[in-house]
């Protein structure tokens, strides 16, 4: 099996590949990524060197670099994307570019070169807010209320298209919120460890009690890995944990494993068009491939915040550079 993975120096990505790796030793995997300011090299340093992986930068917007790495691909599993609400808020030029015009060029590029199935990475934020006692099922309307999540919902639109109107053999999934190791420092989680061990203010949105369904990223790479192998041709997977927690119980829960006063906490200005409650139903892909979430909110926020703690150098490199300019631009005014 030749998979053409692009994206695969982000968060979920690396995660995906290092998954792959260890799972099928015989499969020839192709790390097809920009390397913008999310994507890090640094997340598949302990793999760099396994002759079944290999690297080449690119833009999936890029037909003729496309065209020339995905020749042989059996399956193409597009998780690259901009993906940060806020920056999409700033500027949404960069979302429908990559990630609505880079999966047409994606989706074009397979069909061309044969390839015989491709895997779009979507989110439960196409499917907008719910209210409490509702879950998003594979069947909810598709009500975006962010630019990233309204470019995530016109891909996925694309994607269905090819499948309908040229018979592709084509899989989605949405997944919930990811946590764990190697996350860029930007999203939540991170933010809030990495600010934390160093005593820094911890900004939280509003209120602090949006709620959303925390996903450990080895048990999303597990979720992809049945839907790719096992997924049924043309249908949708949604991929969460049942472990809905408020933003504040989630930071609260990350002081108190790094032994840290609740008093870092510092209440900013909430984000435009906030989501208030994410809450996905994960029955479909449990009853038709089996799938389970393995780790618990508890045990899977221990791992996270140990491995932060234990890969210093890495959040050093991380956050430094541009990413130094984004949080004071973010948070500063606030």
């Amino acid at each position: 099996m030749r998979l053409f993975i692009t994206g695969g120096a982000g968060f979920i990505g690396s995660n995906f590949i290092r998954h792959l790796l260890k799972q099928y030793p015989d499969y020839k995997v192709i790390n097809f990524d920009k390397l913008t300011y999310a994507g890090n090299l640094d997340n598949l340093r302990d793999v760099a060197d396994n002759s079944k992986y290999s690297f080449i930068r690119g833009d999936i917007c890029d037909r003729q670099a496309v065209d020339e790495a995905i020749k042989g691909a059996d399956v193409v599993i597009n998780f690259a994307a901009e993906s940060h609400v806020d920056r999409s808020i700033e500027g949404a030029n960069e979302f429908i570019k990559t990630n609505v015009l880079g999966t047409q060029t994606l989706l074009d590029a397979a069909r061309t070169a044969h390839v015989y199935r491709f895997m779009q990475i979507s989110t439960d934020e196409v499917m907008g807010s719910c209210e409490a006692n509702e879950y998003f099922t594979e069947s909810s309307p598709l009500r975006p209320n962010s630019p990233y999540a309204a470019s995530k919902t016109a891909a996925e639109h694309f994607v269905r298209a090819a499948h309908i109107t040229f018979g592709m053999d084509v899989v989605t999934t949405r997944a919930s919120n990811n946590y764990g190791p190697y996350q860029f420092p930007e999203k939540l989680i991170p933010l809030m460890i990495t600010n934390a061990v160093e005593d820094q203010a911890l900004p939280v949105y509003g209120d602090g009690k949006n709620v959303r369904d925390w996903l450990y990223v080895e048990d999303c790479c597990r979720a992809i890995d049945a839907v790719m192998h096992k997924g049924r041709s043309g249908e949708v997977y949604n991929i969460g944990s049942r472990a809905e927690k408020t933003n504040l119980e989630v930071i609260t829960t990350l002081l108190d494993l790094l032994g840290k006063p609740h008093s870092l906490i510092t209440y900013v200005k909430d984000r435009l068009g906030h989501d208030r409650r994410y809450a996905t139903d994960p029955t479909k892909i449990e009853q038709e491939l089996g799938w389970q979430a393995q780790e618990s909110f508890e045990s899977g926020m221990e791992k996270t915040v140990r491995w932060y703690q234990s890969h210093t150098k890495w959040v050093a490199r991380t956050r430094s550079g541009d990413y130094i300019k984004y949080y004071e631009r973010m948070y500063s005014s606030r």
